[in-house]
């Protein structure tokens, strides 16, 4: 299995400005060092989005059920350049233009690992026009399904606390897929495979 543990994050203000870098280790050693990181949201044309299991070895938040993929951009690349190099590495999915939509802050503790996730989470939302061919690496991605966007609930613990947040702000970005949608209210009750 390759470890990420040791591979660089730029740090951040809480404006999003850099302020210096460190290991993807020691950001999440508690309490946790404030960093750039991004979330895709990927959508298909019948309104659904994809979403994957974590694998059983992550250090965080491990086989829990969030967004299409996660990552953190090493310091000076570019955000959407580093997530969809990361989409090919955790999904074998190439391709799809991302456009980033918006930033949700936010901060969770792992109670079972004892790590810590202090995020500027960079939401990136993918369009997927035809029937999209996944093939996940299992050291990062336990199992994936596509779920109906305008009523998923991503609480509890079932759920990757981040997903919650960056879910409103990918849905605003695409009216299309859930009308009336606005940053910061939940959709109506759903669960994965629902």
């Amino acid at each position: 299995m390759v470890t990420r543990e040791q591979d660089l994050v730029e740090l951040v203000d809480l404006t999003g400005s850099p302020v210096g870098s460190t290991t993807v280790s020691d950001a999440h050693t508690a309490p946790g060092q404030l960093h750039r990181a991004f979330s895709v949201l990927l959508f298909d044309r019948e309104g659904r989005t994809l979403l994957q299991q974590r694998a059983s070895v992550k250090t965080r938040f491990p086989l829990r059920w969030a967004n299409a993929c996660c990552g953190h951009p090493p310091p000076g690349v570019p955000v959407v350049e580093a997530a969809t190099r990361r989409l090919a590495e955790e999904l074998g999915v190439a391709g799809v233009p991302l456009t980033d939509v918006g930033v949700y802050t936010y901060r969770a503790e792992d109670e079972a690992t004892g790590r810590v996730e202090y995020e500027y989470d960079h939401v990136l939302v993918g369009h997927v026009t035809g029937e999209l061919t996944v093939t996940p690496d299992p050291n990062e991605v336990a199992a994936t399904r596509w779920v109906p966007a305008a009523t998923l609930v991503p609480t509890g613990d079932d759920y990757a606390p981040w997903l919650s947040g960056v879910l409103p702000i990918a849905l605003a970005a695409v009216p299309d897929v859930a009308p009336g949608v606005t940053p910061g209210v939940t959709p109506g009750p759903g669960r994965p495979g629902e």
